[in-house]
């Protein structure tokens, strides 16, 4: 059966009172179907413990936007593993092409953040993606297999089930500019042979989400992609409706 992960990244959005609210309308809403189809929401970290006790019960799963790798230290500013996983958090995302370009994130820092993670028994989602720039000019794939090559380094074939990737364009993300169901279709097909080719065939049951402006009216023909197992999303996932509407568009698939 076809996995699905469902994520909602709030950014830097929320104050401990609405994220409070905003999980437990969500929580509210997923008691009445099925859990087959995982549900994540991560919110800032101010906000973790508040959204903890909303979900508690729930079956919907707790995620940061960020980590540090090292354990402890004089990092002002940063927050490591154990103080995730103290207050419940099972995901986290890496890599996000906004951590990249507005905080210089580079490749082996998220490849750092990524056995990190792993280290802690947590689940990590590395986002991938290019620009605009590098699309116009064909080299979506180079920048595909350079972030694959590098942020997956010495990675073992093991621990690819426990990673997830987000597929998310540069250019389609909070733009409203969602990418064709072809060149979703296209690069997802690219991401999944990359990972066979350097994993072996473990590489198959790999999630690999779409993120780029998802939302309840364009999720549907995407979750129908072979290799489309859920998606990363952004502002839709501060809606109630919508981010359960997307929920459903993904269960159906199942």
């Amino acid at each position: 059966m076809k996995e699905y992960l469902i994520a909602g990244n709030w950014k830097m959005n929320t104050n401990i009172i609405e994220a409070g609210n905003l999980a437990g309308a969500v929580a509210d809403k997923f008691k009445d179907v099925s859990s087959d189809v995982t549900l994540l929401v991560c919110p800032p970290f101010t906000n973790l413990s508040a959204v903890t006790s909303q979900l508690e019960g729930s079956g919907i799963r707790l995620g940061a936007q960020n980590c540090h790798w090292e354990e402890k230290g004089a990092f002002t500013g940063e927050i490591s593993l154990s103080m995730l996983k103290s207050v419940g958090c099972d995901y986290v995302i890496i890599g996000h092409s906004e951590r990249r370009a507005l905080f210089c994130e580079t490749n082996d820092t998220i490849n750092k953040k990524l056995h990190a993670i792993l280290s802690h028994s947590l689940t990590p989602i590395v986002c991938i993606g290019e620009t605009l720039g590098q699309r116009e000019s064909g080299k979506t794939f180079d920048v595909l297999v350079e972030q694959l090559t590098m942020g997956l380094k010495n990675i073992t074939p093991k621990q690819i089930g426990n990673i997830v990737i987000a597929y998310e364009p540069v250019w389609a993300i909070g733009t409203g500019m969602a990418a064709s169901i072809e060149q979703v279709d296209e690069a997802h097909n690219k991401i999944r042979e990359m990972l066979i080719s350097q994993f072996g065939s473990v590489a198959d049951n790999t999630i690999i989400q779409y993120g780029g402006s998802v939302n309840e009216n364009n999720s549907s023909e995407l979750f129908s992609l072979e290799n489309v197992n859920g998606a990363l999303i952004g502002g839709a996932s501060l809606k109630v409706e919508s981010f359960m509407a997307i929920y459903n568009n993904a269960l159906v698939q199942v």
